[in-house]
């Protein structure tokens, strides 16, 4: 193999699976603990530079295929989301492993093959930002033997300073991570909040003013009009502070309001890319195009993709009759449910994962709201259900005992749906990555499912090994725990009751319809500026109702940093080794590396606090403030110096 063009190796593989075991295990704690992940890429990047090059021989190329695996295996962690629920509902004692990886391999794979058709609307075609993908590409290129050394530095010196704000934010804990205030205006309550991460200010200085100012729509919606309307019509419990009042109605009634927006914007999305994907699917299965395509655009061969989507349809089709067979008659009912299960793997599957796909696009992987993809797909899951149970095609035992075994049967099915959203919008940003340096999309395909396979292995025994450890709020294995180190597990306990509210009739639809019709609204705004070349993405106004109101914030703000004092001043400024791309990736890197860091440290003693210093609320947030002003400050004053005309 000729070293300069070095691609797809077996020490990258190897790589890729030992970077995947670390970074699986820590996500799928975090994501137990307290709903969040890191997102793996520019980590993966940055691990797989370090060791490729002290191995000697590494190309540009070869660094990219690693962080490819790496980054597919530690996304599809998300799957943690979903499948705790079946041991919090009593279905399953533990996690069978066999069951368990299975459902969560080909549900990844399910994403890896929607990607490839995506690729072409979503990436090849679309002028979308990936502002993960860009700066995992920036970090690629700057560090290769050729790369701009001034780009390097600058990537260099914005590293250093997120990861030494995170070490002291979420490490020592010396600093606060925020900032929050609330009053009241009569009944009515407001808020507002902001977090001191530089990631997300190089996100939305990646993302652009358009992503930046509509997720700042959004949070004016949620936190500016929702919540203060509900605080002032429902009654205020006693002894409940304004703040704690507020959140607790933003989590329980807003973020519901989110996720109805979201899957009209969703859908509509889907609906405009209709032609550019259709157009990726013919492209993708036709091997005479392929062969006419340049290395750096061809995908899998046609053949291979029929196989791999037979296998797909097969492997499900097995897996969800296994699952069925022992609590369900075998009767015709019985393949009415495996084909509801194909069905929503193989469609509400390809929705979500174009809607995901298109999120990463807008505002990057680590922010886009899988959770709120999650409650989507619950919901269409249920409803189909209780269709198919209104036509008397449901089986009597799935129904039985307050619709135990059906809320199960859908907790397993939104699993494979949650690691199809997941890898969707991981995958789609890596495969930007390729383009912008010039990587091979078959070989990238492949590595997305070795890093898929590797990832299956790994989530069953890290998951059977937290519960054993700590157990699940609610469901502890063994009654001598103590239930206080219970992991929270917010995220599966919250699929659970939304199922349980729709199987029984008693959920509340009127936050999820009122997003939807805010959904509607806002498509038809979206209509009209387009008519004066303005723009207000849908998705981007409800993930920003969705997403927590710091997150909108801050990206917020570095949107707008990037249009003051790098864009205007400057406009041809910002390319792709521009001194503020590179600041921007640098603070992702930082900020990344640095939460992984801590990560592993909790994830291996148990304690997230592990590091903290004892330091008073008052002057950790007095020290938060002026720290992330001086960082935003000298990120002002770098754009303005690498903008003067040389």
């Amino acid at each position: 193999m000729n070293q300069a063009t070095r691609e797809l190796t077996i020490r990258g593989l190897i790589l890729g699976a030992l970077i995947t075991v670390i970074f699986t295990a820590s996500n799928v704690y975090l994501g137990l603990k307290i709903g969040l992940t890191f997102a793996s890429s520019i980590p993966a990047t940055v691990i797989s530079m370090a060791v490729l090059r002290a191995l000697g021989g590494s190309t540009i190329l070869e660094n990219n295929l690693v962080q490819t695996q790496a980054s597919a295996a530690g996304t599809l962690s998300c799957v943690f989301a979903t499948i705790p629920g079946l041991v919090m509902i009593g279905f399953w004692s533990g996690f069978p492993f066999w069951q368990s990886f299975f459902i969560t391999l080909l549900g990844g794979a399910t994403g890896v093959l929607f990607t490839i058709p995506l690729r072409r609307a979503l990436v090849t075609h679309s002028a979308l930002p990936y502002p993960e993908g860009v700066a995992c590409a920036e970090i690629l290129r700057v560090a290769s033997p050729e790369g701009n050394q001034q780009a390097l530095n600058a990537l260099i010196r914005g590293s250093a300073i997120a990861a030494a704000l995170t070490f002291l934010s979420t490490g020592l804990r010396v600093i606060r991570e925020g900032w929050s205030a609330s009053f009241a205006l009569g009944p009515s309550i407001f808020r507002l909040q902001g977090a001191y991460s530089l990631a997300l200010v190089g996100t939305g200085y990646l993302v652009g003013l358009t992503g930046g100012l509509a997720m700042l729509g959004g949070v004016i919606l949620g936190w500016g009009i929702a919540v203060p309307w509900l605080s002032a019509t429902i009654p205020h419990p006693a002894g409940l502070d304004d703040a704690s009042f507020a959140t607790g109605l933003w989590v329980h009634k807003v973020r519901f309001m989110g996720a109805g927006t979201i899957a009209v914007a969703a859908c509509w999305t889907v609906f405009s890319l209709l032609g550019p994907v259709t157009r990726g699917l013919r492209e993708a299965f036709s091997q005479t195009h392929r062969e006419a395509l340049e290395e750096t655009d061809r995908d899998l061969p046609p053949r291979v993709m029929n196989g791999l989507l037979c296998a797909i349809i097969l492997g499900l089709g097995l897996l969800f009759s296994l699952f069925l067979w022992p609590v369900t008659g075998h009767d015709t009912l019985f393949m009415v449910m495996v084909a509801l299960g194909l069905a929503a793997c193989l469609f509400i599957g390809f929705l979500v994962a174009s809607a995901c796909g298109y999120m990463a696009g807008i505002i990057g992987s680590s922010s886009s709201p899988i959770s709120g993809i999650s409650i989507i797909s619950v919901v269409a899951l249920c409803m189909a259900l209780l269709g198919l149970e209104a036509l008397h095609l449901v089986p009597n035992a799935m129904t039985a005992h307050e619709q135990h075994i059906a809320i199960a049967y859908v907790l397993f099915v939104l699993t494979a749906l949650t690691g199809s959203a997941a890898i969707s919008n991981d995958n789609l940003q890596d495969l930007k990555t390729g383009q912008l340096v010039g990587a091979s999309p078959w070989k990238q395909e492949i590595v997305l499912l070795i890093g898929c396979v590797v990832g299956a292995l790994v989530i069953p025994p890290v998951l059977n090994v937290l519960y054993q450890a700590y157990g699940f709020v609610g469901t502890l294995p063994r009654p001598d725990m103590d239930p206080l180190r219970a992991l929270a597990a917010p995220q599966p306990a919250l699929m659970v009751d939304i199922a349980h509210g729709i199987l029984l009739h008693n959920l509340d639809w009127t936050m999820i319809l009122t997003g939807a019709a805010i959904g509607v609204a806002l498509i038809a705004i979206d209509r009209l500026l387009k008519m004066r070349n303005l723009a207000l993405p849908p998705l981007a106004v409800g993930m920003g109702i969705y997403l927590p109101a710091d997150v909108s914030v801050t990206i917020a703000i570095g949107a707008i940093i990037g249009r003051l004092f790098d864009r205007v001043a400057h406009p041809q400024s910002h390319g792709d080794d521009s001194t503020g791309t590179m600041i921007a990736s640098g603070f992702i890197v930082g900020e990344s590396l640095v939460g992984v860091v801590i990560a592993v440290l909790s994830g291996m003693t148990g304690h997230g606090d592990i590091l903290a210093l004892p330091v008073s609320s008052a002057l950790a947030g007095s020290l938060g403030a002026c720290a992330f002003a001086l960082c935003l400050v000298w990120f002002v004053r770098e754009l303005r110096r690498a903008s003067r005309p040389i």
